[in-house]
């Protein structure tokens, strides 16, 4: 039995490609780096890579993850700028037997000595999008920050090797050198090959405070499908940041375990899924929360064309009084 899962519609083509890797009996690991790369080299995907939002000073600073969930082999950047692909350099850290986790200079450093493609990864889309974003600001009082869909993904190999990895470029306008929890093991990703994996995106302050994939992890080691267990975990950790803090900021989760049965949840109304197995072909579905419970339902191809049509739409800068 081989599959994956990923959060949002925009991983589909990457898994669609990454199929053929796993169908193939080649490993989860080449699986999950390649379907990120996808996501990462299209430039519409304003979350992710080439074309990611930039933070308050116009920089796009990316993050990454890659875990094995065989050996427990990390690898992480973080603020790196400036290369193609932070999957891949995430990957190779991971090999390495310390400084498994490098930062800003210090990944770019390590990604020119190995030969990662340099890349200047701000678009002139994106461009566009921080200058109306300020005049958004101006003219209705928003907060900066928004936009932060991470890709992560969970894959089985038909060895019965698991991997999970993210890449973000994070919050829109974030402040210089912000992290969130896309690269930072147990929150963003965690993945044991004898249980299954976990990975998140939404807001990764609050995501961090609940540890929320390796809970989802401990939950399917205790027996909970993984649906049950991304239920637990993603609600209760709501449910206590509103307890403890009067409010608790997006969570959404995808799982899969050994087995390669799979689930998702969100504490929002618009998220979205690929799952990719052996037995179901490649499936995108959308969610609906039903209190503590989720339903889930294959997107039609309406859907689907219309969120490719909105994410390449034409842009223009727009000026102070100007409606969107």
């Amino acid at each position: 039995m081989w599959g994956m899962i990923a959060t949002w519609r925009m991983a589909l083509e990457g898994v669609e490609q990454s199929r053929t890797l796993l169908a193939n009996h080649q490993s989860a690991g080449d699986a999950i780096e390649e379907a990120i790369k996808a996501v990462e080299d299209f430039p519409y995907y304003k979350s992710v890579g080439y074309g990611g939002l930039p933070n308050e000073e116009m920089e796009v600073e990316l993050d990454a993850a890659y875990m094995d969930g065989t050996s427990f082999d990390f690898g992480a950047v973080c603020a790196l700028k400036d290369v193609a692909n932070p999957i891949s350099v995430a990957r190779k850290l991971s090999k390495q037997a310390v400084n498994n986790v490098l930062v800003d200079q210090g990944a770019k450093a390590y990604a020119q000595k190995e030969g990662f493609e340099q890349k200047e990864m701000l678009t002139d889309r994106a461009k566009i999008h921080y200058h109306n974003r300020l005049v958004d600001m101006k003219q209705e009082q928003l907060v900066p920050y928004a936009g932060h869909d991470t890709v992560g993904m969970v894959a089985l190999d038909a060895h019965g090797q698991m991997v999970a990895g993210t890449s973000t470029s994070g919050l829109f306008m974030k402040k210089k050198g912000r992290v969130g929890d896309s690269p930072f093991i147990g929150s963003g990703l965690y993945v044991d090959s004898q249980i299954g994996g976990a990975s998140a995106t939404g807001l990764g302050e609050d995501i961090m405070k609940g540890i929320l994939s390796y809970e989802i992890v401990r939950l399917m080691k205790e027996g909970k499908h993984p649906q049950e267990a991304c239920e637990i975990a993603t609600f209760s950790l709501e449910q206590e940041l509103i307890a403890r803090r009067g409010q608790a900021g997006d969570i959404s989760v995808v799982a899969m375990d050994h087995q390669g049965r799979w689930g998702s949840a969100s504490t929002i109304d618009n998220f979205s899924f690929v799952v990719t197995t052996e037995t179901e072909g490649t499936v995108v579905y959308r969610t609906k929360r039903d209190g503590q419970r989720m339903e889930h339902s294959v997107a039609d191809q309406e859907w689907l064309d219309r969120y490719l049509a909105d994410r390449m739409q034409p842009l223009v800068v727009r000026k102070e009084g100007e409606d969107e």
